[in-house]
């Protein structure tokens, strides 16, 4: 699943986010949410957007990124 070349390198990745796969474009260790913005390690990347060519750190987050008034707190 992980396309990598080169290096991995420890700085943040440049991702190309694909239909049920991504490839690295620029070797890094990380990609950072798009909604959290925490550092996602490549080899734990489970969820992204092709269309927005964005990632998310979990589920909960693509739901407040596509449906931000799905999660209701309190």
């Amino acid at each position: 699943m992980l396309n990598k070349f080169g290096p991995s390198g420890h700085g943040e990745a440049t991702v190309e986010y694909l239909d049920g796969d991504f490839r690295v474009l620029s070797p890094g260790s990380y990609v950072r949410c798009a909604v959290t913005g925490e550092h996602i390690p490549l080899d734990e990347l489970k969820y992204w957007s092709v269309d927005r060519q964005e990632a998310y750190a979990t589920p909960e987050a693509v739901l407040e990124r596509h449906y931000p008034n799905a999660i209701k707190t309190g």
